[in-house]
């Protein structure tokens, strides 16, 4: 590839916005093309690029005593210098350790931002077809209209995968009766009660609906029998969901106190009224910066929207809740992996293509983001005749990659993955003890932080070269 290869960036949602972004600041003219404004799917509502459709959290963050999986995936990317995480950082909203965002505005900051950079050529477009020429990403995410989806199945000679995915309804702040909500983080009491000249009743991040037994099982009845938004006949053919973002009647429908160990755990919670845990709580996180708007935590639906005013309504606290958007459900597109994708996220038939974001089988705001930095990262070497990259699988980036193309997973079912402990290369023996898992996840972001230290100056990766100048 020379340097004056054309880049096609197919899909300006979070993958494909991250990798224009960052080819931009390194000083490569690129094409990003998205079908909006002109045709959105289903999920969208906004004209905005990076429109974020599901939850409005990109997961948790690292913090000097807990440690978790998503939170490394933040702290690697970091140090990548990944634009959109920036941004997030910049609109992030009030949601205990998790980093949750004002959707709107970080869409809007997205746009700005790319719209802003001259190395950049936006283009309003729907891709029916993958270009001929130059280097190609890839990046239209869950809902790939059909056309393309039917473009890259001829590519690849392999009929796509779909899984499912449902997003919560949203709740006015103003509607919620606080006689009977109230703010808590989960635990929040008894680390207080712990630490001397604390206050308990600190407000939380977090509303939370107590439910008695009674009130639980009638939920627990709507969510069995209530009626559902009627799947088209394609997706019925091929539905199977996610298991991380089950519709809550799904959950319901695995036994009546599934909901009650999942989503609706009561663990850590106290209700005030009474001073006693509830017997189930329903928690809503805030959707918005100006906090008028609340989401329902793990009660992402394919119910009929007439259901679902009688199931919140039921729900103490929300008895009177104006409900400004009513959860829905769509269809979401993934290739298979490991049988067509390198970990540089090329195809290994045809390198000058790659994949990246939901696409490639990761799931997960943040994982996203994560595969269009990668993605840029290898097209720019690819246009300076260099030869990709594939992190180490000591980073929790480079394992996740590994895992959604591994070889030997090429003739197996395949389902999307998002960063977890479980794919990381195990620790030396004896090097912590076994049921200190707070030791062994420090180890494990030690090992990640020096590893890709090291990796970046051995190839000469020094982010301070490029900045991204604001709009």
């Amino acid at each position: 590839m020379s340097s004056t290869s054309d880049i096609h960036i197919i899909g300006a949602g979070l993958a494909g916005s991250e990798a224009a972004l960052q080819l931009a600041k390194r000083g490569f003219k690129v094409r990003l093309y998205d079908m909006k404004p002109s045709r959105k799917s289903a999920a969208h509502h906004s004209e905005n690029l990076a429109e974020i459709v599901c939850s409005n959290s990109l997961g948790s963050q690292n913090s000097e005593t807990d440690v978790t999986a998503s939170g490394l995936l933040k702290d690697e990317m970091t140090l990548l210098d990944s634009e959109l995480l920036k941004i997030a950082r910049q609109v992030a909203l009030p949601a205990g350790k998790a980093l949750a965002v004002d959707r709107e505005r970080f869409a809007e900051c997205v746009t700005q931002q790319v719209k802003a950079q001259q190395n950049i050529e936006l283009i309003d477009q729907e891709v029916e077809a993958i270009p001929e020429d130059g280097i190609v990403l890839i990046a239209t995410g869950p809902l790939t209209s059909p056309g393309l989806v039917d473009a890259i199945s001829q590519r690849l000679n392999r009929a796509q995968l779909y899984f499912f995915d449902a997003a919560s309804p949203i709740i006015t702040k103003d509607s919620i009766d606080f006689e009977v909500a109230f703010y808590q983080d989960r635990y929040a009491l008894e680390k207080e009660a712990a630490s001397e000249g604390s206050s308990s009743g600190s407000q939380g991040s977090y509303i939370n609906c107590p439910l008695e037994k009674s009130g639980y099982e009638a939920l627990v009845d709507i969510l069995l029998n209530g009626e559902k938004t009627e799947l088209k006949s394609f997706e019925k053919e091929s539905a199977c969901y996610f298991e991380s973002c089950l519709p809550v009647e799904v959950l319901a429908s695995r036994g009546r106190d599934t909901l009650r160990f999942g989503p609706m755990k009561p663990v850590g919670i106290v209700d005030p009224r009474t001073g006693k845990r509830p017997y189930a709580v329903v928690q809503l996180r805030q959707d918005n910066a100006e906090a008028t708007l609340y989401n329902m935590v793990g009660f992402q639906t394919n119910l009929k929207w007439g259901v679902q005013k009688e199931m919140i309504h039921l729900i103490p606290g929300l008895q009177n809740a104006d409900v400004v958007r009513y959860g829905v459900m769509h269809r979401n597109t993934f290739i298979h992996s490991p049988e067509v994708l390198l970990p540089t996220l090329q195809l290994r038939k045809e390198p000058r293509i790659l994949f990246a974001g939901q696409l490639t089988g990761t799931e997960g705001y943040t994982e996203s983001i994560a595969t269009g930095l990668m993605a840029a990262l290898n097209i720019s070497r690819m246009v300076q005749q260099q030869s990709p990259l594939s992190l180490p699988k000591e980073t929790m980036l480079g394992s996740l990659l590994a895992y959604i193309t591994r070889p030997e997973a090429a003739q197996q079912a395949f389902q999307p993955i998002n960063s977890n402990w479980g794919i990381l290369p195990e620790l030396p023996e004896g090097s912590f003890k076994r049921k200190d898992k707070k030791a062994r996840n420090q180890l494990y972001a030690q090992r990640s932080r020096t590893t890709l230290e090291q990796w970046m100056q051995q190839n000469n990766l020094n982010n301070k070269a490029f900045e991204l100048a604001a709009p």
